[in-house]
């Protein structure tokens, strides 16, 4: 593996350039015992302080061609990613996750800077440092966090970290004085260049909050934050909370409008129901009728003309003369004589026809209770 020559740096003491001639002094062959890539994600990734490399091998150099053609397993390529990583979002882990796959076998170091270097340099942030430095730690891509990282890149930096590359995005940041901080790093060849993640950056969420500045607020007093917590003057307080019990109102309003929809749309469920069973039914009992008294089927006092017909009956061994008084005469003996019995035959049971709303009836229901209390005989003619 190429190793650094001693008289190739820059103005800024960082190495540029490589040679493939061996030391002049030989040296034993000293294993690599850097930290390794995590491999695991059942623990947040240590800081630097915690995982400080001891390897006593020597730091070869490596261009970017060699890093992306792999290295050996005891010798990650070390890639170096900073910045301010405030409201950390998406935009901030897909950076990372670009400067973690730049290589084959790569180990990433990310370096946070602190709150007072970030509020001299850049501004104001919403997350303190703890809680910047904690964010990175919990990123699945990240394997070493570098707490109070410098602004600027020093050599001293970079040799004690054992930086390979330094990963971001291409565009120039200018800050602290120069138009790109990053500019002695790309001369050196030792900057990577990542993508940036449109419509998504911590100033856009800040923007977010800014603008919708009062429904934020409100939403905060609804969830028990008090005026003073939030900054808020009493005659806002009033008003935010005057608001919310305005919004509570009118979403109750729309919540019975959006029941009183339902109730009616169920009812016009229930109502077509109704109306295609009662036409159902109409059309069952027109054509009952038609088939009874249509043409084919006309009333007629012929009772083999009619389906059904109802015959009024006279009870037996009564005699039309039994309601006719008889004078009984006494005969020569002074005895009254037994009466004869009438013989004259009962009559043939009288046709009588129901009425027509009782044959309708009688078409499609049993006749059993009503004949039985009427004291009438059913009796189907077949033609």
């Amino acid at each position: 593996m190429p190793v650094v020559t001693t008289d190739a740096e820059s103005e800024t003491g960082i190495p540029k350039s490589l040679s493939n001639e061996p030391p002049s002094e030989t040296m034993e062959e000293i294993e690599h015992t850097c930290p390794q890539p995590r491999l695991t994600l059942t623990a947040p990734a240590p800081f630097a302080d915690e995982a400080n490399c001891q390897c006593r091998a020597p730091h070869e150099k490596l261009t970017i061609a060699q890093a992306r053609l792999g290295t050996p397993a005891d010798r990650p390529v070390r890639v170096y990613a900073d910045g301010i990583f405030d409201l950390f979002h998406s935009g901030h882990a897909r950076a990372l996750m670009q400067a973690k796959t730049l290589f084959p076998n790569s180990y990433l170091l990310v370096g946070v800077c602190s709150d007072d270097l970030t509020h001299k340099f850049k501004g104001f942030t919403v997350m303190n440092e703890a809680e910047r430095y904690e964010a990175l730690r919990h990123c699945r891509y990240v394997d070493e966090v570098i707490r109070d990282a410098p602004w600027t890149l020093t050599p001293e930096f970079l040799e004690k970290h054992k930086i390979d590359f330094v990963a971001h995005d291409d565009i120039p940041y200018s800050s602290a004085g120069s138009d790109d901080v990053y500019k002695h790093i790309k001369e050196a060849g030792m900057f990577v260049p990542t993508q940036r993640t449109e419509g998504i950056s911590t100033s856009d969420i800040i923007t977010r909050i800014v603008r919708d500045y009062d429904v934020y607020a409100r939403r905060n007093l609804q969830r028990g934050y008090t005026a003073k917590e939030l900054n808020v003057s009493f005659i806002n307080e009033k008003r935010y909370r005057f608001q919310n019990q305005v919004d509570k109102m009118k979403e109750k309003v729309k919540n019975v409008e959006e029941r009183s929809k339902e109730f009616v749309n169920r009812v016009e469920e229930k109502s077509h129901d109704l109306i295609q069973k009662w036409e159902e039914k109409s059309r069952e009992f027109i054509g009952n009728f038609l088939e009874l008294f249509g043409p084919d089927g006309a009333w007629t006092t012929d009772p083999s003309d009619i389906p059904y017909f109802v015959y009024c009956v006279i009870p037996p061994n009564i005699c039309e003369e039994a309601d006719v008084p008889r004078e009984e005469q006494p005969d020569a003996a002074g005895l009254i004589p037994e009466a004869e019995p009438c013989e004259q035959p009962n009559p043939e049971p009288v046709p009588f026809p129901l009425p027509i709303a009782h044959l309708l009836v009688a078409s499609t229901q049993n006749l059993t209770p009503f004949l039985t209390q009427s004291s009438f005989s059913l009796h189907q003619q077949h033609e």
